[in-house]
């Protein structure tokens, strides 16, 4: 059993890892802007005792929130030995950008980067303490190529894959290990105006969870540093 810390499991992509990692008995710490979302939901923290599911507040544009949400991972379960890194946006700022779209460009280096970086930071003792630790970070086929036109968010994805393989470099020694999951088109709120391929042809949230699930039960030696997902055929 491991104890998890989950950013952005209000819904799409983490809210299938979260529910996920409940069912399979593990101890999970969801991060999310507004607690009160997950009310009468399936990551109420009422269905659960507080021995198995926290919540509590996490903004990943404020450095405070991820430190106050590390220390109360802490003090409900004694530690823990795993971040699953899920909070992130998506904008369509072009390569060029009008001048109105900067906060845009801001919102998503804020956000897609230093976010997890930042909470990385604040958890990195507690990682390094458990010897067998992991880490997981949602970045996306956006991260590996270039596809159209989306200049601000696909930066944000490469340099994310950045600081995923400094991760890697950095926490090898210390145990901690790294899988940057990399999927395309997922049937979640951000590509319900994709029309190419229908949703059913899209990677599925719950088959990420399966796969981010499976991910944990792996030793050390063999923990898969990119886990990339196709619906359809890249080239």
């Amino acid at each position: 059993m491991r104890t998890i810390m989950i950013s952005g499991a209000s819904r799409g992509i983490g809210k299938s890892i979260a529910e996920k990692m409940l069912l399979k008995g593990h101890r999970v710490s969801l991060g999310v802007r507004n607690p009160s979302q997950l009310k009468d939901t399936s990551l109420d923290s009422k269905n659960y005792s507080n021995k198995q599911l926290i919540t509590c507040k996490y903004e990943a544009v404020d450095i405070k929130t991820a430190e106050d949400w590390v220390n109360e991972t802490k003090s409900a379960f004694g530690g823990f030995d795993s971040i699953i890194h899920c909070a992130g946006i998506f904008r369509k700022t072009r390569l060029i950008y009008r001048d109105i779209e900067l906060k845009d460009i801001d919102e998503l280096w804020q956000i897609n980067v230093l976010g997890p970086w930042n909470l990385t930071r604040k958890a990195w003792s507690e990682l390094e303490r458990h010897k067998e630790s992991r880490i997981q970070v949602l970045v996306s086929m956006s991260g590996k190529r270039s596809k159209g036109t989306l200049a601000g968010y696909t930066a944000s994805k490469f340099a994310l894959m950045g600081l995923c393989e400094t991760i890697r470099n950095e926490g090898w020694e210390k145990g901690i290990r790294i899988t940057a999951i990399c999927p395309g088109w997922v049937n979640t709120d951000m590509a319900k105006a994709v029309v190419a391929i229908s949703k059913k042809e899209m990677t599925q949230p719950e088959d990420i969870a399966k796969l981010s699930a499976s991910l944990l039960e792996l030793p050390n030696s063999s923990i898969p540093f990119e886990l990339k997902l196709n619906c359809c055929l890249e080239k």
